[in-house]
Protein backbone atom coordinates (compact mmCIF):
# COMPACT_ATOMS: atom_id res chain seq x y z
CA UNK A 1 0.00 0.00 0.00
CA UNK A 2 1.19 3.58 -0.60
CA UNK A 3 1.24 6.04 1.96
CA UNK A 4 -0.72 9.29 1.55
CA UNK A 5 0.86 12.21 0.59
CA UNK A 6 2.21 14.42 3.64
CA UNK A 7 -0.21 17.46 3.95
CA UNK A 8 1.09 20.66 2.76
CA UNK A 9 3.05 23.20 5.10
CA UNK A 10 1.28 26.76 6.03
CA UNK A 11 3.89 28.33 3.17
CA UNK A 12 3.13 25.52 0.92
CA UNK A 13 -0.69 25.88 1.58
CA UNK A 14 -0.43 29.92 1.48
CA UNK A 15 2.11 29.50 -1.61
CA UNK A 16 -0.77 27.35 -3.44
CA UNK A 17 -3.55 30.31 -2.25
CA UNK A 18 -1.61 32.70 -3.57
CA UNK A 19 -0.73 30.98 -6.77
CA UNK A 20 -4.60 29.91 -7.56
CA UNK A 21 -6.62 33.30 -6.37
CA UNK A 22 -3.35 35.88 -7.28
CA UNK A 23 -0.71 34.73 -9.52
CA UNK A 24 -3.06 35.15 -12.90
CA UNK A 25 -2.26 39.25 -12.02
CA UNK A 26 0.42 39.72 -9.36
CA UNK A 27 4.12 38.37 -8.87
CA UNK A 28 6.12 38.47 -5.54
CA UNK A 29 9.36 38.93 -7.82
CA UNK A 30 10.69 42.73 -7.45
CA UNK A 31 9.63 44.21 -10.65
CA UNK A 32 7.53 41.64 -12.16
CA UNK A 33 4.63 43.88 -12.55
CA UNK A 34 1.54 41.85 -14.89
CA UNK A 35 -1.68 42.88 -15.14
CA UNK A 36 -1.67 43.61 -11.65
CA UNK A 37 1.81 45.43 -9.75
CA UNK A 38 4.12 43.19 -8.16
CA UNK A 39 3.81 42.91 -4.56
CA UNK A 40 6.94 41.71 -3.71
CA UNK A 41 7.50 43.61 -0.03
CA UNK A 42 3.81 44.51 0.33
CA UNK A 43 3.77 44.81 3.93
CA UNK A 44 5.13 48.36 4.87
CA UNK A 45 4.98 49.90 1.07
CA UNK A 46 2.96 52.42 0.79
CA UNK A 47 0.04 51.81 -1.42
CA UNK A 48 0.72 52.52 -5.00
CA UNK A 49 4.38 52.48 -4.62
CA UNK A 50 5.39 49.88 -7.00
CA UNK A 51 7.75 51.10 -9.44
CA UNK A 52 6.78 50.54 -13.21
CA UNK A 53 3.28 49.99 -12.41
CA UNK A 54 0.29 52.15 -13.72
CA UNK A 55 -2.43 52.15 -10.74
CA UNK A 56 -5.91 53.30 -10.98
CA UNK A 57 -6.27 56.97 -9.95
CA UNK A 58 -8.33 55.94 -7.39
CA UNK A 59 -5.46 53.62 -5.75
CA UNK A 60 -3.02 56.37 -6.20
CA UNK A 61 -4.77 58.74 -4.23
CA UNK A 62 -5.12 56.60 -1.07
CA UNK A 63 -2.71 57.56 1.54
CA UNK A 64 -1.91 54.31 3.44
CA UNK A 65 0.68 51.96 3.94
CA UNK A 66 -0.26 48.01 3.76
CA UNK A 67 -0.32 46.31 6.70
CA UNK A 68 -1.27 42.86 6.89
CA UNK A 69 -4.36 44.89 8.40
CA UNK A 70 -4.88 46.36 5.48
CA UNK A 71 -3.90 43.08 2.99
CA UNK A 72 -6.47 41.43 5.04
CA UNK A 73 -9.59 44.06 4.84
CA UNK A 74 -8.72 44.35 0.77
CA UNK A 75 -8.04 40.77 -0.42
CA UNK A 76 -11.33 40.31 1.69
CA UNK A 77 -13.17 43.17 -0.98
CA UNK A 78 -11.04 45.42 -2.48
CA UNK A 79 -13.75 47.92 -3.20
CA UNK A 80 -14.90 48.44 -0.19
CA UNK A 81 -11.07 49.28 1.22
CA UNK A 82 -10.19 51.68 -1.99
CA UNK A 83 -13.23 51.84 -4.30
CA UNK A 84 -12.75 52.49 -7.80
CA UNK A 85 -9.74 50.22 -7.89
CA UNK A 86 -8.75 48.06 -10.84
CA UNK A 87 -9.34 44.53 -9.25
CA UNK A 88 -12.75 43.86 -11.03
CA UNK A 89 -13.93 41.27 -11.30
CA UNK A 90 -12.27 39.72 -8.60
CA UNK A 91 -14.66 39.66 -5.85
CA UNK A 92 -12.53 39.02 -2.47
CA UNK A 93 -11.93 35.92 -0.57
CA UNK A 94 -14.41 35.97 2.25
CA UNK A 95 -12.16 32.74 4.16
CA UNK A 96 -10.43 34.56 6.54
CA UNK A 97 -8.11 31.44 7.14
CA UNK A 98 -7.46 31.47 3.50
CA UNK A 99 -6.24 35.35 3.73
CA UNK A 100 -4.61 35.16 6.36
CA UNK A 101 -2.16 32.24 4.65
CA UNK A 102 -2.01 34.20 1.82
CA UNK A 103 -0.26 37.19 3.69
CA UNK A 104 1.57 35.18 5.12
CA UNK A 105 3.38 33.51 2.16
CA UNK A 106 3.60 37.43 0.85
CA UNK A 107 5.64 38.46 4.11
CA UNK A 108 7.96 35.00 3.86
CA UNK A 109 8.71 35.42 0.13
CA UNK A 110 9.68 39.43 0.89
CA UNK A 111 11.95 37.80 3.38
CA UNK A 112 10.12 39.53 6.23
Amino acid sequence: MLASPLPASGEEDGKLMFNNACRTCHSTDAGDNRLGPNLHAIVGRKAAAAEGYAYSSALSRSDFTWTAEKLDAFIANPNAVVPGNNMKPYAGIQDAEQRRKIIDHLRASDGN
